[in-house]
C-alpha cells in the first residue's frame, strides 16, 4: 500500500515539474522549430546582450530602407551629365591635393560650385496647379487641332516662372509659364499636327525642375494621356440609292419564294409546300388547297475594298487619296443605312513561314467608328493583292450587288479584270483608281467599271453619273 502511494506521489511530482517548464518556455518566448529573425540572430539566449543585438538588427534594417530610399531619390533626378560632373570633381579633389595641383584642385571646387547651385535648384515644389484640356479628340486631316494647358496658382503669393513639357505625337513641346499673380490662371493652346492622318498621344504635362547646366532633372507628372485621331480627308457623296450605284444595281429581283415578305399571288398546292401558306378562304371557295405565293426580296449589300500592299501604288500621297476615297464611299453607305463591309488585305507577318491568306474588316457601326479604323490604316509590304481579296470577299460575303475595289495606278487593267471575276455572278465590280493629278477617266465593261480619280472631288463627280449619260 505505502509503495503504491509512493509512486503515485512521484508521479504527482513529475508532472508538476513538467507543467512548470512548459510554463517557463511559453513565458521565455522560445518555441521549438520556431526561425524568426530573433532566432537567427540570438538562437535560446536572453538578457541584455540578446536585447542589445536585437535592437542593432532593428537600427540597421531601417537605416539600410532610408538609404535606399535616398539612393533611389538621387538616382530619379540626376542626368548623366550631373553623374559626369560629380564623378570629376571627386578625383579633381584626389588628384589634385595629392600632386599639389593648384589647378586641378580648381576644377574640383568649380564642380562643388555646380553640384551645390543644381542642389538649390531642387529645393521646394511648384505651387502651381496644371491642367490639360483637349477641345476635340476627333479632326479631319488639315483641320485646326490642339490642346490648351492652363496653369493656376491657388497660393496667396505669386508664383516663379517655371516649365511643362507636353509631348505631342513623337515631339516634344515646352511651354513657358510666366509668374502667375495670386489666385491667377495662365492658359496657352500648344498646336497638334494634322497633316498626316493618324492617332497622335498628348501629354502626359510633366512639370520640370531642373538646374541651368543640366545636372539634375525633377520631373513630376499632372495631367494623364489623351488621343488625337486625326481621320483621313472625305468628301460629301451622292446618297449610294442614286446615281451610279443604283445604276449598277439595276431592277429589284423578281424571283417568286415561298415565304417572304412582299405577297405575289395564289396558287394551286403543291406537294413539298409549306403547309403555313395555305390561304383557306380561297381553298373554300375553290374546293382544292391554295396556297401564298411571295416575292423574294433582297437586301443589296456593298462591299468596298481597299488595297494595302506597297506595289500597288507609286508613292505615299497615292495612298492618302486611295484611303480619302475608301473612307468616303464607306461612310456615305453607313449613313445610308445599307448594309455594308468595307476591307483591306491582312498583312503576313515578317518572319511568317506563309502568307496570311485573310482579310481584315473594319468596323460599320457608325461612321465615326469606320474613320477611327481608316485613321490607323498603313502600307504593307507583304499582303495580298486585289485579285486574292476579290476572292476571299466573293466567297465569305453573301447578297453583294456592288463591289468598290480601290486601287493604286501600279494596278493594271488585267489584273482588275481577273479581280471583277472572283466575285459572284451578278455582282457589278468598280474599280477606283487613285492617280493624283490625274485627268478622270471612265470605262464600262462587262461587269466592270473603272473610274480614275485625280482629286478626291472627280469621286463625286462620278457617282453622280446616270445610266443615261453613260
Amino acid at each position: 500500500m505505502n509503495d503504491r502511494r509512493s509512486a503515485a506521489t512521484r508521479s504527482r511530482r513529475a508532472a508538476t515539474r513538467s507543467r512548470r517548464g512548459a510554463t517557463v518556455t511559453e513565458r521565455t518566448g522560445t518555441v521549438a522549430g520556431l526561425t524568426n529573425v530573433r532566432t537567427r540572430l540570438v538562437g535560446d539566449r536572453e538578457g541584455v546582450a540578446a536585447d542589445a543585438v536585437v535592437g542593432l538588427a532593428k537600427a540597421w534594417s531601417t537605416a539600410w530602407r532610408l538609404v535606399r530610399r535616398g539612393w533611389a531619390e538621387v538616382a530619379s533626378v540626376v542626368t548623366g551629365l550631373g553623374w559626369a560632373v560629380a564623378a570629376v570633381t571627386l578625383v579633381a579633389f584626389v588628384v589634385g591635393y595629392r600632386s599639389g595641383l593648384r589647378e586641378v584642385v580648381v576644377v574640383g571646387w568649380a564642380g562643388t560650385v555646380l553640384v551645390l547651385v543644381a542642389a538649390v535648384a531642387l529645393v521646394g515644389r511648384s505651387r502651381l496647379l496644371i491642367r490639360m484640356r483637349l477641345p476635340q479628340h476627333r479632326v479631319a486631316v488639315g483641320d485646326e487641332a490642339g490642346v490648351v494647358v492652363t496653369a493656376e496658382n491657388p497660393a496667396r503669393l505669386p508664383s516663379v516662372p517655371a516649365t511643362v513639357e507636353v509631348p505631342v505625337g513623337p515631339g516634344l513641346v515646352d511651354v513657358a509659364i510666366p509668374g502667375i499673380p495670386p489666385r491667377g490662371t495662365f492658359e496657352q493652346r500648344v498646336p497638334v499636327p494634322t497633316v498626316r492622318r493618324g492617332v497622335l498621344d498628348v501629354g502626359p504635362v510633366t512639370g520640370v525642375r531642373a538646374d541651368p547646366v543640366g545636372l539634375v532633372r525633377r520631373e513630376v507628372v499632372w495631367t494623364a494621356r489623351e488621343q488625337v485621331i486625326v481621320h483621313p480627308r472625305t468628301i460629301a457623296i451622292p446618297s449610294t440609292s442614286t446615281g451610279l450605284v443604283r445604276d449598277l444595281e439595276g431592277q429589284a429581283t423578281t424571283d417568286l419564294s415561298p415565304a417572304d415578305i412582299a405577297f405575289h399571288a395564289i396558287r394551286e398546292y403543291l406537294p413539298g409546300d409549306d403547309p403555313r401558306t395555305i390561304h383557306w378562304k380561297s381553298t373554300a371557295k375553290s374546293g382544292a388547297l391554295m396556297v401564298r405565293q411571295f416575292e423574294d426580296t433582297r437586301r443589296s449589300h456593298l462591299v468596298v475594298a481597299l488595297g494595302v500592299g506597297r506595289g500597288e501604288f507609286a508613292d505615299d500621297d497615292e495612298f492618302e487619296l486611295a484611303v480619302s476615297a475608301a473612307a468616303s464611299l464607306g461612310t456615305r453607305a453607313v449613313r445610308d443605312g445599307r448594309e455594308v463591309s468595307v476591307v483591306v488585305s491582312a498583312r503576313t507577318p515578317e518572319y511568317a513561314k506563309r502568307a496570311v491568306y485573310a482579310v481584315q474588316p473594319l468596323p460599320t457601326v457608325t461612321p465615326t467608328r469606320l474613320l477611327d479604323a481608316f485613321a490607323t490604316v498603313g502600307l504593307a509590304d507583304s499582303c495580298l493583292p486585289v485579285a486574292e481579296v476579290s476572292r476571299i470577299v466573293g466567297v465569305e460575303t453573301t447578297g453583294i450587288s456592288v463591289a468598290f475595289l480601290v486601287v493604286g495606278s501600279t494596278v493594271g487593267l488585267p489584273a482588275l479584270r481577273l479581280a471583277a471575276t472572283r466575285f459572284p455572278v451578278g455582282v457589278e465590280v468598280v474599280a477606283v483608281i487613285c492617280e493624283p493629278e490625274a485627268q478622270p477617266r471612265f470605262l464600262r465593261v462587262a461587269g466592270l467599271t473603272v473610274v480614275t480619280i485625280g482629286y478626291l472631288d472627280d469621286l463625286r463627280t462620278a457617282l453622280h453619273r446616270q445610266a443615261a449619260a453613260a
